[in-house]
């Protein structure tokens, strides 16, 4: 059974007496109001509201989201209003259970796009508002997964079909890590018991056969680091996600033989020159397997992933991933947006002001993202259709990166063209588009773009104005939204 003080011990900031006491008294306050309540598992209610509190803490969030994620039942399972919880707690706590709430009260009727469009629009719209909303919604979503087993089966596949359409990709765009690998695995269990239960069976075999061949590559690579002075706050074997080694296994025939993260060895230390120094060691000490270096440190993933990842062979010539990065980017590969709460030094500042100070680290992309949801919904009006359209092109889909000729970098949707990219840029230099280059080769307008090339877009010199034809082949939402308004002003 968990208990509060599981709670007090799993937070990552510093609990002040102030802060103890609001989440001691919001668990006061939750466990006498359901009373009596029990779940479909047998356990009491309360224990559902310490479970969410639990992951909310686990990801690094304060003693505010905490405290509401506590709460976040009250006001719908018991008499109390959110008014009570106002007087008690403060407007900031009722208004994050509000919103989680409000998300609660989100169910799929009826056809498919009617699902998206009560649940997507306004969880993005929620997220746009207060992200914090949006993690207690994660959380609680987390555990009610980790329960789901007591619903009938019907009520299992929905939800679970719902967690990986919706929740998995969005704890992956705020880039928390471990939930959405956890939601994703989850999710894998009921949709697909069986290929769930051969890949389960299969990796603790393999793994059982690696571990101790893990262990050896830890000891000999900390020798190796200490005699070279890098400081090492950790190291440690990870073992790749079942719904990951599974999708890897279906590109490779599923020959597990063929696959070389299975397991891999990180390697956390203190400094980003401290990366870049431990990985010439760790090419010193085991030969790199050509090609399979990325260095997401200089050019991060979309949702912010910062880590260099190289595969060697190993001892007795095995091969074997090895990912080098900092505690801070360890933080944020594992809790995301979560993480920048737990190095802001003000709660009330929050993650907007924390990414606005640190403008060197952490480009404004992240809070633009969300910022922009809120004015592209104004944009695109009433057709929900449209809207939920983009909402899957432009925020569900994989991302990819590529540059200008310049080596700037533009974050787009899989599968957007030169318009796309083009668009991103500026309005006006989407409307004088008359050709590309894809990797300095010309390309057609509608050429689906490839991670990591340089786009060059040809312009012309006079006015122009956009092709009707590209609506016919362009991804964004924003390219779309562009070429329609130039194509009505004309």
């Amino acid at each position: 059974m968990l208990t509060i003080n599981d709670i007090l011990k799993s937070v990552k900031f510093n609990l002040t007496k102030e802060r103890r006491q609001r989440i001691l008294d919001a668990y006061e306050f939750s466990k006498k109001a359901h009373a009596g309540q029990m779940r479909k598992s047998g356990d009491e209610q309360i224990q559902h509201s310490l479970e969410t509190a639990l992951n909310i803490a686990r990801v690094g969030m304060r003693s505010k989201t905490i405290s509401a994620g506590i709460l976040h039942d009250v006001p719908e399972d018991t008499p109390i209003t959110l008014l009570e919880i106002e007087e008690k707690f403060g407007k900031e706590i009722a208004t994050l259970v509000d919103g989680v709430t409000k998300l609660g009260k989100i169910k799929l009727r009826g056809s498919q796009e009617e699902y998206f469009l009560e649940n997507i629009r306004k969880m993005f719209l929620a997220m746009a508002a207060d992200v914090r909303v949006v993690i207690i919604k994660l959380a609680d979503r987390l555990h009610n997964m980790r329960t789901l087993e007591y619903l009938p089966e019907e009520k299992r596949v929905r939800i679970a079909k719902e967690t990986m359409e919706i929740f998995v990709p969005i704890a992956d765009r705020l880039g928390i890590g471990e939930i959405k690998g956890d939601l994703e695995d989850l999710s894998f269990k009921f949709l697909d018991p069986e290929n769930y239960q051969y890949v389960k069976n299969l990796e603790e075999k393999q793994y059982q056969k690696i571990e101790k061949y893990v262990n050896e590559t830890i000891e000999e690579l900390e020798i190796e680091l200490k005699k070279e002075s890098v400081k090492i706050i950790e190291t440690k074997g990870r073992a790749k996600r079942l719904h990951s080694l599974y999708s890897k296994l279906k590109q490779h025939d599923m020959d597990i033989n063929r696959i070389y993260d299975l397991a891999a060895v990180r390697i956390i230390v203190s400094s980003i020159a401290d990366c870049y120094e431990a990985l010439g060691i760790v090419h010193k000490k085991y030969h790199p397997l050509v090609g399979r270096i990325k260095d997401y440190i200089s050019l991060p993933k979309p949702n912010g992933y910062q880590s260099i990842h190289t595969t060697v062979f190993g001892p007795e010539g095995k091969i074997l991933e090895v990912q080098i990065r900092t505690k801070k980017m360890d933080d944020e590969a594992e809790f995301g947006i979560a993480s920048h709460w737990i190095y802001s030094k003000q709660e009330k500042e929050g993650w907007k002001k924390y990414f606005l100070k640190n403008k060197k680290n952490h480009p404004e992309k992240e809070v633009a993202w969300i910022k922009q949801l809120r004015e592209w919904q104004g944009e695109l009006g009433k057709d929900d259709e449209e809207f939920i359209d983009g909402l899957k092109i432009d925020f569900l889909k994989n991302r990819i990166f590529a540059f200008t000729p310049k080596g700037d970098i533009i974050n787009l949707p899989e599968g957007a063209t030169p318009v796309d990219f083009a668009y991103m840029i500026h309005s006006e230099i989407g409307d004088r588009t008359m050709g590309a280059k894809a990797d300095r080769r010309i390309v057609p307008l509608s050429y689906k773009i490839k991670n990591g090339q340089v786009i060059e877009i040809l312009t012309s010199k006079e006015k122009k104005k956009p092709s009707q034809d590209w609506l016919k082949f362009v991804r964004t939402s924003n390219a779309k939204e562009r070429i329609r308004r130039k194509i009505k002003q004309e």
